[in-house]
């Protein structure tokens, strides 16, 4: 409007105007009376253990999840009653006869020590497994994945044996196996599973991300939740059956060499199943090398 001053100096007459709030640290200097120095004054300061500094930051963080859902819920029932069955075939298949505490207990004269230990072991791996699933912790199941496959090491066993049962019929001990093999793997697939709808439930429902059609994410993930027993079912059961694998394809070229192979001691023993483990797993990395599932999805894509 005209005749109107546009000085505004009066209205900050007596006055002290600032920029920003004042610091908080600034502040603590200038404290008299108390030198108590206020608590969000002074920063946080975390300093790394050593296996934090080893690998550049904690192997496993610990992560805050909301209360569980229906799904997360279920993976957590599933999983659970899966490890219950893998700790007690765990037991089965693996007997303590071979293993270090075994040959330990023998030395100082007591042999009911390995046993001991053996069990220990195998009720840790169910413990830390109990409560890595129902609290969501991530570091308990990771210890629970190494103990588990700690307690199958053997290094001064030849053959196969079980503990507290035995099976003379060869086809019922390779089923036990595979039934290990593969609830090994569903108890890994679960808890991760676990884990993993945790943080995508957590992160909706505090509106960090937006999910498209949820429902099309769970039926994906409970096809492979059928697809992964049957393709590690598949892994164990070639693995194991190697020699007679070889001895089939051998076969069709010569009869008398597929023989031998079925008589061989080497393709019997624990050689034979190195020998299979470490083909099955080359052809394994040689699949995903060339990217097969990948092309498989663009394929599906572009139909």
């Amino acid at each position: 409007m005209a005749g109107v001053s546009k000085d505004t100096s009066h209205l900050y007459d007596g006055k002290v105007v600032r920029s920003s709030a004042p610091s908080r640290k600034a502040l603590a200097a200038k404290m008299t009376g108390s030198s108590e120095i206020p608590k969000d004054a002074i920063p946080d300061v975390h300093v790394p253990s050593f296996v934090e500094s080893l690998f550049g930051g904690p192997l496993v963080p610990k992560m805050k999840f909301l209360p569980a859902d229906k799904m997360v819920q279920t993976l957590q029932m599933a999983a659970g009653a899966v490890m219950i069955l893998l700790g007690v075939l765990t037991y089965i298949v693996t007997p303590v006869s071979g293993t270090a505490w075994f040959w330990f207990g023998e030395t100082i004269g007591i042999e009911v020590l390995g046993l001991a230990i053996h069990l220990l072991i195998v009720l840790g791996a169910i413990g830390c497994g109990f409560w890595g699933i129902f609290s969501r912790d991530s570091r308990f199941l990771l210890i629970s994945y190494v103990l588990f496959i700690i307690v199958s090491f053997r290094f001064a066993a030849s053959k196969v044996s079980f503990e507290w049962l035995s099976f003379d019929d060869e086809l019922i001990q390779k089923v036990a196996l595979v039934a290990y093999a593969v609830l090994l793997v569903m108890y890994m697939e679960l808890t991760n599973g676990v884990i993993r709808f945790s943080m995508l439930d957590t992160s909706i429902r505090t509106g960090e991300v937006y999910v498209m059609n949820v429902k099309k994410v769970l039926t994906k993930y409970h096809i492979s939740l059928v697809i992964t027993p049957i393709i590690a079912a598949a892994v164990a059961i070639t693995t194991l059956l190697f020699k007679n694998v070889i001895s089939g394809i051998v076969g069709v070229f010569s009869e008398i060499s597929a023989l031998r192979l079925e008589e061989s001691v080497e393709l019997e023993s624990v050689y034979g199943v190195a020998l299979g483990t470490m083909i099955v797993f080359s052809l394994v990395a040689i699949v995903f090398v060339a990217d097969l599932p990948g092309r498989y999805q663009k394929m599906r894509e572009e139909k």
